[in-house]
């Protein structure tokens, strides 16, 4: 399994109590699976996300991505294995304003250490090749600023399979996008992700994404109501 995760809880102090989100989820995803969790605002949608993708420790059990437990690594082992072997895509893009658009898609294999292996020039050119990819081809030398919505978050596309990663998460990827524009953005992202084989995870409100995975995980106050695990 790609991801497996045993009876996961997680707990927040809030206003002097303890506030429970996640209690006793326990799911397992497939190589090449594509997941939409879906559920009510409170739910605990993004919670879980946090936790699969190892952005958080959970207040109870296990966590195992690409066979790796993810409590055997401190914070900057977490950071490492993400480095290498996942990519995120998020609901408010999360680019770097002082960065153009090639050299946000940059990021990700810089902190991967692949210049260790890959020259500069060809890293470079897999960034342009992916936001041509995208259809940003002749905008790849803008920064953020001078990018619409929709543009923004072509750029994270790119950005989220520059290192070809193994998962990718995604939070509300088309949450800031009107619907026309949203639509665009998933079929980018289906696409990148059918041609890479990547494994899907994400979080959406929007039916018609979660519709086009291959499986639907629905959750209520926190535990699993519908979907297997």
């Amino acid at each position: 399994m790609v991801i497996s995760a045993r009876n996961l809880g997680q707990t927040y102090r809030s206003g002097g109590r303890t506030l429970t989100v996640l209690h006793d989820i326990s799911l397992d995803v497939g190589a090449g699976e594509m997941m939409a969790i879906v559920g009510p605002s409170g739910s605990g949608k993004t919670t879980l996300l946090g936790l699969l993708a190892g952005l958080d420790r959970p207040a109870t059990g296990s966590v195992h991505l690409l066979g790796q437990d993810l409590a055997a690594l401190d914070e900057d082992g977490r950071a490492a294995f993400r480095a290498a072997n996942v990519g995120f895509v998020f609901q408010a893009f999360q680019l770097i304003p002082t960065l153009t658009a090639v050299e946000n898609v940059l990021v990700p294999l810089e902190l991967a250490g692949a210049l260790r292996s890959t020259s500069a020039a060809d890293l470079r050119a897999r960034a342009s090749d992916l936001l041509g990819r995208v259809g940003l081809g002749d905008r790849i030398h803008h920064y953020p600023s001078q990018l619409s919505g929709g543009e923004q978050q072509r750029v994270a596309l790119a950005r989220a399979f520059a290192g070809r990663p193994k998962l990718l998460f995604a939070d509300e990827p088309t949450g800031n996008l009107d619907a026309e524009t949203g639509a665009v953005i998933i079929d980018l992202m289906m696409e990148l992700n059918a041609d890479a084989g990547t494994t899907l995870v994400l979080v959406t409100h929007d039916p018609g994404l979660a519709g086009r995975t291959n499986r639907i995980l629905r959750l209520a106050r926190g535990t699993i109501a519908d979907g297997q695990g």
